[in-house]
């Protein structure tokens, strides 16, 4: 379990880059009420979601993991898409909602 998820720190990292929590759900493969109970230190992460956190934040590795209160126990599993990938991935689902949705519609 972590000891102390720094909620400020990655609310503030967040902010400077114009994001929400959502995206940071997301880029990490979380639903926002995974994401929520890791902010309350009832969650724990992964190394693969720390790593996402981290670049999608542009920060070192170790100081996202820090600040989520867990130490880098080992490298990110090789298995973790690049940012631009699982970017586009996002994407892509978005207009297939977005499409359906109009679709529906009518």
């Amino acid at each position: 379990m972590a000891l102390f998820f720094d909620q400020l720190w990655y609310d503030a990292r967040l902010a400077e880059r114009g994001l929400s929590r959502t995206v940071l759900a997301a880029v990490a493969g979380m639903t926002g009420e995974e994401l929520a109970l890791a902010y309350k230190d009832q969650r724990e992460l992964t190394a693969a979601q720390i790593a996402a956190f981290a670049e999608l934040l542009g920060v070192p590795l170790a100081e996202a993991a820090r600040r989520a209160g867990v130490g880098v126990h080992a490298a990110p599993p090789a298995e973790v898409p690049p940012l631009e990938r699982r970017v586009a991935v996002l994407e892509a689902r978005v207009a297939a909602l977005e499409a359906e949705i109009a679709r529906l519609k009518g």
